[in-house]
This record gives structure tokens, sequence and C-alpha cells, in this order.
């Protein structure tokens, strides 16, 4: 099955990804040709399946050390894996596929724990990470192999299991004459700056803090559950920023931690969120305020970022956003305020919807996988080697 795949001019491969932003799974129908750094990707069809408000709130448990215990990650581990497996089947139904078509699916997976660098106070607490949402349930429900859990392979050759787009941004955005820099804004955001006509190895990624994560527990907790995300960015531009808040922030060790480095639910989750609100809230900001504070934190971290960490190694004419922060038309103003020798754009205007990009890449490292060839970048993650990342599951 998975030789005859090889084998042919090009497969149709279902990239699923599921971010720390928690909103939903992303699922791309993509035609993938060749291998290595000449892959060729098209997209032909792309569905995103919003999770519902019960499971959004299960997950934020999982992914919180006070509530979270073995029974609901081994539960959700299989719950979830069914959710992703319909959301696989419904992209091919969308896409007017047949799943008899469908060569080959790749999951990233949910991450619910992240130990990018061992604890020091217990020696068990070693350098790992968790996705759930087993593969051979996908497998076993849509009839088809499945690649996934690519994380773990990376950190096992010393690299910090993310960002792992890295590798497909490259693929897709490099340019001979202009330096670009990629931003992902989903729950976390994450960049990889690509010199003018760079190799791999002069490419900088790291992530760059909370993207959409603290913004959208905001409009959650703000709007008494009635909301789930702040729409084209409306409820921050209602309010003003407060600038000594943002600054109290920016002050986290996390921003004064040199790349390659990753970060997500595990420092800025839903407690974090909770927290600051309450203190806003102490100090007589109205929600909009509070919204639109969040929002400015997440430009400042990306922009600091930038100059501390990628314009002194990459400069860069353009910044092309993608994720779910692509939408938001304040956001993307506030970063044009910050960043005003760049040009701020998003994936659309190259031809790539931003909400299927990540899974995109994910059909891109199946692809590599079946070739047995590395799909890490160990400038963006820190591995000590180039490797080969995922697992298989076969349907029969």
């Amino acid at each position: 099955m998975i030789a005859n795949l090889i084998n042919k001019p090009s497969r149709l491969i279902i990239g699923l990804m599921s971010g720390t932003s928690l909103d939903g799974v992303d699922a791309a129908v993509v035609k993938v040709g060749g291998n290595g750094p000449e892959t060729k990707a098209e997209l032909v069809g792309f569905t995103s399946v919003p999770y519902e408000d019960k499971l959004r709130e299960k997950l934020k448990e999982l992914c919180s050390v006070e509530h979270s215990d073995v029974a609901k990650v081994c539960g959700m581990n299989f719950y979830i894996a069914e959710v992703f497996a319909n959301a696989a089947v419904r992209a091919a139904a969308d896409a007017g596929i047949a799943m008899d078509d469908i060569d080959l699916i790749s999951s990233h997976g949910q991450t619910v724990w992240h130990i990018p660098v061992a604890d020091a106070a217990d020696w068990s607490l070693v350098r790992s990470t968790l996705q759930i949402g087993d593969i051979s349930v996908i497998a076993k429900r849509t009839g088809k192999p499945v690649v996934g859990d690519y994380r773990t392979a990376d950190m096992a050759v010393g690299g910090q299991g993310a960002p792992l787009v890295p590798y497909a941004d490259f693929i897709l955005f490099r340019d001979e004459t202009k330096g670009r820099i990629l931003q992902n804004i989903g729950g976390i955001g994450n960049c990889t700056a690509i010199p003018a006509g760079a190799l791999p190895e002069r490419i900088v990624a790291f992530d760059t803090g909370p993207g959409n994560m603290l913004i959208d527990q905001a409009v959650v907790t703000l709007s008494g559950g009635a909301r789930s995300y702040d729409d084209g960015g409306a409820w921050a531009a209602e309010g003003r920023a407060d600038a000594e808040t943002v600054a109290e922030l920016m002050s986290h060790p996390y921003f004064a931690m040199r790349p390659p480095k990753t970060t997500g639910r595990e420092l800025f989750g839903k407690a974090f969120a909770q927290e600051r609100i309450a203190r806003m809230q102490a100090n007589g900001l109205s929600d909009a305020d509070i919204v639109a504070t969040f929002t400015a934190f997440t430009a400042h971290s990306i922009a600091q970022s930038y100059r501390e960490y990628v314009f002194p190694v990459a400069p860069a004419e353009e910044v092309i956003v993608s994720g779910g922060g692509a939408h938001n038309r304040t956001l993307l103003a506030m970063l044009g305020e910050l960043l005003p020798e760049q040009a701020i754009t998003t994936s659309e205007a190259l031809g790539l919807s931003s909400d299927a990009k990540e899974a995109v890449a994910f059909a891109l490292f199946a692809n590599n996988f079946l070739f047995g060839l590395p799909n890490n970048l160990p400038s963006a993650t820190g591995a000590a080697v180039p490797t080969v990342m995922g697992k298989l599951a076969l349907p029969g």
C-alpha cells in the first residue's frame, strides 16, 4: 500500500491541524507532487470543523494541571480521534472527492502539554510533549493510512518539537530576491523568517508568544460564553489598550529567552488570562479596553521578537500573516503601526488560504515521511540533526 504511493506522480493527502487556539479542526485536501525542497502542493479543498463549546472547555481542562487527570486524557485521546476522522471524511466530501481516491491522512493531533525544557525540580519531568488523537483510531475509521505524532521525533534528537511549520514555509514561500517573515497567529504566535535566497540553515523560527489565546479567553469570559473570539477585531477596536498593562505583560521572562524557543497553554493559558482580566477590571478597564489590551500585547510581542531576534540576522521586507489572527483587522493595524518598514499582508495575497496553511504543511510532512526524508528544520526547533518525523498507522 505505502510502496505504491511512492511510485505515483502525485498523492492526495488530507492534512489535519488543531492548534492551541482550540477552535476546531482544519482539514486540507492537498495534491502533493515530488518530495523534499522541490515538493509542489496544490490546495484542492479546505474544511474547518469548529469544536463544540463543551469539547473546547474539556480540552482547556486537559491543558491545566489543576483540572486534568489520567482518565480524562485517556478518554479524550480516543474521543478526539473520532472528531479528526470525521473532519477528514467531511473535507473529502466537501471537495467532491471520494475517500477511495484519498491516498493518505496526516494528523498533527491536539497538544495538551508541552515541556520544551526539563524541570530541574522534578527528575521525571524531562523534555517531552503530548499530542492526543490516536492515529490508529483515525486509520480504522477512515480506512486510510495515517501519519501523525510528529513532534516527538524532533524532541528525541534534541529539538523543542516546535515550531514545525517553518519547514513547509520554506518550501512554499521562499523568494530569491525578497526577505519574508511568515507569521502564524493561532492560539500561539510563531514566525518563520526566510532571508532572500536563503538556504534552510539560515532560517530563523520560533514562537513569538500568545497569538489569539488570551484574546479569545477574554472574549469568552467577558461575554459570558456568548462569543468565542473577537470577530474581525471589532471589540478591540471599541476599546483602548492600556500601555502600562502591555508593558507589564511584555516583562514576562519568555520574551527574554533567545530562540529556538516554544510556548503554549502551560504558560499563557486560561489561568494566566483570568488573573490578568481580574487585575485589569480592578484597575477600571472596560471590557473593550481589556480585549484591546490583550490584542496590543500580541502585536507588541510579535514586533519586539522581530526587532530583537529576527531583523539583526534576517532582514525582511514582508510580513505574511496566516491563521485566525489574519482576520483580526485591529491586530493587523497594530502590527502595521509597530512595523512601519515592513509590508503587512496575508497568505491569501500569495494564493494560499491563511486558515488552511498549517493543515497544508502537515500534508507536506506526511509526503516526506513516505520517502524517508527529514521533515524537521533544526534551525527552527534546535534539533541536533535533521530527522524523519512521524509514525504510521495502517487501516487494515
